[in-house]
């Protein structure tokens, strides 16, 4: 029933994001007595050619599984991404697993011989949850040091929102927090009995006012590529372009490698960054520098080499 509560909603979050002149209705954006800011469901059903109580179905979650066709007309009214269209479809016929039999992830050597390799760009290897699995040296400066931090708390998102040095670091904190907040309801439609995930949402929407709002909102995220506009205490501003880069034979592991342009103050402040971090002793205090890391919690799916 999950699958169809979260696709309901997802449903409704479309339905009320858009806006009727958007699909042609023009003469109806300020109709007298409008009580809804976006479509009506009997809007949506003549828009999508199906019928009002089909379409009412799928939002109270008493519809199994909708054809393509359905979620392709659907998807052309709510004018979808390529992103959010994969996420109406993971929504609508979501991959059951037994709770507590999602695999273990490790990062394969030769990966991690790889990263470390770039002496000169952070790179880092995100898997299920944004949990980060492993950085290089320039990474761990840049962001945190992940190797210091409890195993369960090495994930992205927990780090964005609830570690200070975070807000901290990005200069456009809330694009990236609700970029981030993207991303993992994009794994969430995919993995909807992950129960790691489950403990994830539940302590960020309990600490983070701003997660929750972003969370139910329901809007999905896919990073590609992109600008991060960050500083750092020991150089000052950087702005670095990111690549999002999906590992083929690791399901659900993405490589991001930052770089700066060539000749720009960012470049040379990076620069400054490698060489700051190679000179830093190993203290806990240093920025993103936690109790040293705790020992592997046995058959958490989150333990892995960082």
């Amino acid at each position: 029933m999950a699958g169809r509560t979260e696709l309901g909603d997802f449903l409704r979050k479309c339905r009320a994001g858009t806006a009727p002149e958007a699909v042609g209705l023009d003469g109806w954006a300020g109709e007298s007595g409008r009580r809804v800011t976006g479509l009506r469901r009997e809007e949506v059903s003549q828009l999508a050619g199906v019928s009002v109580d089909y379409y009412t179905r799928l939002e109270q979650g008493r519809h199994a599984s909708p054809s393509e066709a359905v979620l392709d007309a659907l998807a052309r009214v709510f004018q979808l991404d390529v992103a959010a269209r994969a996420h109406l479809a993971d929504l609508a016929r979501p991959v059951r697993r037994r709770s507590g039999q999602v695999p273990v992830q490790r990062v394969r050597p030769a990966m991690q011989q790889m990263i470390a390799s770039m002496v000169d760009h952070p790179a880092f290897i995100v898997g299920r949850r944004t949990d980060v699995l492993a950085s290089n040296t320039l990474a761990k400066a840049l962001l945190t040091d992940w190797t210091r931090l409890p195993a369960r708390h090495r994930n992205y998102t927990r780090w964005v929102f609830l570690d200070p040095s975070a807000r901290a670091a990005f200069l456009n904190w809330p694009t990236v927090a609700a970029e981030v907040v993207g991303t993992l309801r994009l794994y969430a439609g995919r993995h909807l009995d992950d129960p790691l995930l489950t403990e994830l949402v539940g302590e960020l929407t309990i600490k983070s006012p701003e997660f929750r709002t972003w969370w139910n909102a329901h809007r999905v995220h896919e990073r590609t590529h992109g600008t991060k506009h960050m500083t750092h205490p020991a150089v000052g501003p950087i702005t670095l372009q990111y690549e999002a880069l999906a590992l083929p034979g690791d399901e659900d592991q993405t490589l991001f490698v930052y770089t700066t342009a060539p000749g720009s103050a960012s470049h040379d402040n990076l620069r400054l960054l490698a060489l700051w971090a190679a000179h830093q002793p190993a203290d806990p205090t240093a920025r993103g520098g936690l109790p040293a890391r705790e020992e592997a919690v046995p058959g958490d799916p989150r333990t892995g080499s960082a």
